[in-house]
């Protein structure tokens, strides 16, 4: 395997994996980023106001996107796959 294919190969992991954790992530920002506001506006700091609506919300997300993250996941794999087949021809 060349170096360019190695970096291609790289690349697609990478891309792929974004796209398949980025919904999540960016859920569990928001929803951090909220829940730690509002505990510095009232001066609460208890433990499980932060950790039990962030799972639970992050959890949704996963939920509803998770035909999307199949979708990224299978075009991977098939990419991956032809890859494999073509005995390491170049990314399409």
């Amino acid at each position: 395997m060349e170096p360019e294919q190695v970096l291609d190969v790289a690349r697609l992991s990478l891309s792929t994996l974004m796209y398949v954790s980025g919904p999540s992530m960016i859920v569990a920002l928001v929803v951090g980023l909220i829940i730690a506001l509002f505990q510095a506006l009232t001066s609460i700091q208890e433990v499980t106001l932060t950790f039990v609506p962030k799972i639970l919300l992050v959890f949704l997300a996963i939920l509803l996107t998770l035909p999307f993250m199949a979708d990224q996941l299978n075009s991977f794999a098939l990419e991956i796959f032809s890859m494999i087949a073509g005995g390491g021809s170049s990314i399409a």
